[in-house]
């Protein structure tokens, strides 16, 4: 009888240990959205012309993610986001210059502005209350009530204290 005990108490053992472990597999903790580099858009692209300073493509695109010192005609403009639960996104801007005017660009397909702004949202959006009140809801509110009237302020005075001390 002992013995049958002794195994029933390990068999259980087992089973909880066993049952304990397997239930870890089924969690996924919680990854943070990572979020990298520059957005840029089918219309930021779309505004790029050959013969654009410098300072026009950063006015469009933004502060580029890499600008080499060993490659000086070139900026790159890197994003990625990487999210628990979708594909990872990944894309890749190249502006190359001759001297300080934008020579030519390459990119990969870009989604527009709308179309990224939709990949982001996969929340369902919040309840919102109707906050309309009907005449009969209106009267069951108390009547507010009045402000008591400012006093007026005391007269100012006609002279008043030096605002540095005296010279000595």
């Amino acid at each position: 009888m002992f013995i049958f005990h002794r195994a029933l108490g390990r068999l259980g053992l087992a089973l909880l240990l066993g049952a304990a472990l397997s239930a870890c597999s089924f969690l996924q903790p919680y990854r943070v959205p990572v979020v990298q580099g520059n957005v840029v858009t089918r219309e930021q692209v779309g505004a790029l012309r050959p013969g654009m300073s410098r300072i026009q493509v950063r006015d469009i695109l933004g502060t580029p993610l890499l600008a080499s010192v060993f490659h000086a005609n070139r900026w790159d403009y890197v994003f990625t986001l990487r999210r628990q639960g979708a594909e990872p996104q990944a894309r890749r801007v190249t502006v190359y210059f001759k001297g300080e005017t934008l020579e030519r660009f390459e990119a990969d397909a870009l989604p527009s502005e709308t179309e990224f702004v939709s990949t982001l949202g996969n929340q369902e959006p919040p309840k919102v209350p109707v906050l309309e009140a009907t005449p009969e809801k209106l009267q069951e509110f108390p009547a507010p009530v009045p402000a008591p009237e400012a006093k007026p302020l005391p007269p100012l005075p006609a002279s008043y204290p030096p605002l540095e001390p005296a010279t000595r």
